[in-house]
């Protein structure tokens, strides 16, 4: 049996999707560390457990370092030591370099977990990414915004799926942000020049540096966008169209810029945009799985299992690249407004018009608090062999489905 160890800091629904997925590999003994209780994960998850340690923070190395120890007392010296969240990339692989576990080192997790690292790196090669800069007081601000214009786009070098990234307009809008925004050399804030377009995800399985595997993703709006206004309902879609004009763009841009990074093994998930003249541009780059339900619907596209896939790939180097079949695409639910879940409106309709396409479903309850993610709510998943019914079905879901808050 091979000793396998898996940090989640959270049982979310992704992660425990992914613990799932590993525990029920062939000849695995899979051990979890986390801050949570394993009595959260649901008994089918939590029977396939042979080991759990318990942290009070997963993102400390010596924590994690701790923890791995332990485990490693329990099950035998671990053959990989895992995780899929964005913020804990960079301690895992101090812990893995430290404990002589083979993976991705902290150089290369730095370089997708640094954002301004991250978009140095993809400039120097050579590719198209928005200018940035990192800056440490109120002048480099003002002196970036007079470089690109107005918006700009603020956040912290270790952002992750939009979080704390503000879109800055006006010089009304910058003064209001520093004001509220401590800067110091310490703690520099990352400025980014505000590129318009359509965004895209482009995510990639690879071994050894090759990549061997992609799926996209377009949104609908930008996730800057969803973001600032947390009460817009959202999409998702992936096509069935895997080899379309908007692919040959980006694929060799994406594949160079995985290379000049650094990605070995794993699923990668880049950002990157369209902009109205034609060109393309990354965003960033995520060395871990994607969110926002996208590895379920790259499942429901391809009729494979994403974290299955992952796991085979991380413990034993192995990848059969599925085929896609079909186009799938998820409608986000969000309330307006504050409180807590009053009513859901339109179900009805879309379960009459639609039902045969849905595929899952996350309907959100009655009493339930609004949500801090930006998937808010629930969501409505949904499958079809044309993608012009998927878009067409995601469209009517979000004009028709209202979340009310009170």
């Amino acid at each position: 049996m091979i000793p396998i160890l898996f940090a989640a800091p959270l049982f979310n629904d992704l992660a425990m999707r992914f613990i799932h997925a590993l525990s029920r590999l062939p000849d695995v003994r899979l051990g979890v560390i986390s801050q949570e209780p394993q009595e959260k994960l649901p008994p089918d998850v939590r029977q396939g457990l042979a080991a759990h340690w318990r942290v009070e923070n997963a993102l400390d190395p010596g924590q994690l370092a701790w923890a791995a120890r332990s485990l490693s007392q329990q099950l035998g010296p671990p053959h990989r030591l895992l995780a899929i969240n964005e913020q804990i990339q960079v301690p895992l692989a101090e812990v893995r370099e430290q404990l002589g576990i083979p993976g991705t080192t902290a150089a290369v997790a730095q370089n997708f977990r640094d954002k301004a690292q991250m978009k140095a790196v993809i400039r120097a090669a050579g590719l198209p990414c928005a200018r940035h800069r990192l800056a440490t007081h109120a002048q480099e601000v003002w002196d970036f915004a007079g470089e690109v214009g107005f918006p700009i786009v603020v956040k912290p070098p270790a952002g992750a799926a939009s979080q704390d990234t503000f879109r800055v307009g006006s010089p009304e809008e910058l003064r209001a942000l520093l004001a509220n925004t401590p800067l110091h050399p310490g703690d520099p804030i990352l400025l980014e020049e505000f590129i318009t377009g359509e965004e895209y995800s482009f995510d990639t399985f690879s071994i050894h540096g090759k990549a061997l595997w992609h799926s996209w993703t377009h949104y609908l709006p930008a996730p800057l966008e969803v973001t600032r206004h947390d009460w817009i309902q959202w999409r998702v879609v992936l096509p069935r169209e895997d080899d379309d004009r908007l692919v040959k763009d980006i694929r060799p841009v994406a594949l160079r810029a995985l290379e000049v990074l650094g990605m070995d093994t794993g699923l990668s998930h880049m950002e990157w945009f369209r902009r109205a003249d034609g060109s393309v541009a990354i965003s960033e780059v995520g060395m871990r799985p994607p969110g926002a339900q996208i590895t379920t619907l790259m499942s429901r596209a391809h009729a494979f299992d994403c974290a299955t896939a992952w796991g085979r790939l991380m413990i034993f180097g192995t990848f059969d690249p599925p085929t896609r079949q079909y186009a799938a695409g998820a409608a986000f639910l969000r309330g307006y407004g504050q409180g807590r879940v009053r009513a859901v409106h339109g179900l009805d309709q879309i379960q009459q018009a639609f039902g045969p396409w849905i595929t899952e479903a996350k309907i959100p309850q009655i009493g339930q608090e609004k949500a801090t993610s930006y998937e808010g709510e629930g969501y409505i998943m949904v499958q079809h062999p044309e993608t012009a019914v998927v878009e067409q079905t995601l469209l009517s879901i979000v004009q028709t489905v209202r979340v009310e808050l009170g």
